[in-house]
């Protein structure tokens, strides 16, 4: 049987992604086939499509989009235990090739779907909420009574970043634009600085505990919000490094998140218990998946943006 992929076979511009008809896979020992009802849009996965990653992330060609998987249990590998046919399932595929018809999927890395959202939209979770995840509890380690600001608010990390941190019951500082600033107060911002007015570090009050970098940041930017951080506070970027004075006295961790079945299954649990939404900016079947590049690109996407197969 054959299905649909978006694949590259090259890098470059949105242009060169192809949607080709290739044979339905089959899955092996420890392995599930899932029918993908959608994969979602992450900004890292343009910046492999352009060859950006290949130092850091090499990959070979062709290769199958789609980093994010949401949809159903459609083969069962010899052996493998956990699930059934028909499963509702979500999951961050680290070979990617979730832009397909039917994805290959490590059962160990799949969690049942939240059940309180469209399937389609589950697939916004995986790869950006387990980011979110690590870099609130795991690195930023943020609890109860703590100030923390959330450079980049407005995206698709940033929406589970803000919802987390308020779920943790810290003080949440947000940077967004104003056509992002409803959702990010929606999420639990307590305050939402517009990075477009001025340099974000001059409006704050006060020096905060925790600085959740999400953005690409100049080093001059990069400097000064690390000024704004107190002694013995913490930053976290999965974006540019921020590095503080050497006497600042604060702890600077650069993150690249891992994929984690528990911690998606707690993002589930937190989906399900109605405590964390995802924040679905819109919807586009797979033939467009290159026009979401380019918006992305030019700055044009806030939230997350799910892939219908």
């Amino acid at each position: 049987m054959k299905m649909k992929t978006a694949r590259i076979h090259a890098f470059g511009d949105a242009s060169i992604i192809r949607f080709d008809e290739v044979p339905q896979p089959r899955p092996v020992a420890g392995e599930v086939l899932v029918r993908v009802a959608a994969t979602s849009f992450n900004p890292t996965e343009a910046a492999l499509r352009a060859g950006m990653l290949q130092t850091f992330l090499p990959v070979d060609l062709p290769y199958t989009l789609g980093w994010d998987v949401a949809g159903t249990v459609a083969e069962i590998g010899p052996g493998t235990e956990g699930f059934t046919m028909g499963d509702r399932v979500v999951g961050r595929l680290d070979e990617a090739g979730g832009a397909a018809g039917f994805a290959r999927a490590p059962a160990a890395l799949l969690v049942p779907a939240p059940a309180r959202v469209p399937l389609v939209h589950a697939a916004a979770l995986p790869v950006a909420g387990l980011t979110a995840w690590q870099a609130v509890f795991e690195h930023g380690r943020v609890i109860a009574g703590q100030r923390v600001l959330v450079n980049g608010a407005g995206g698709g990390v940033g929406s589970f970043v803000t919802q987390l941190a308020k779920h943790a019951g810290a003080e949440v500082i947000a940077t967004a634009s104003a056509r992002s600033d409803r959702a990010v107060r929606l999420h639990g911002a307590d305050h939402v600085i517009d990075y477009t007015a001025g340099p974000v570090a001059t409006a704050l009050d006060a020096p905060v505990d925790t600085l959740l970098n999400l953005v690409p940041l100049s080093p001059r930017d990069a400097t000064a919000l690390a000024s704004a951080v107190r002694p013995g506070g913490r930053i976290v970027s999965i974006a540019t490094p921020v590095e503080p004075h050497a006497d600042a006295g604060v702890e600077a961790i650069h993150m690249v998140a891992r994929n984690d079945a528990t911690h998606l299954a707690a993002l589930v649990e937190l989906v399900d218990a109605g405590k964390v939404a995802l924040d679905i900016s819109a919807s586009h079947p797979l033939a467009d998946l290159a026009e979401v590049h380019r918006r992305s690109e030019a700055g044009l996407i806030r939230g997350k943006v799910v892939v219908v197969l």
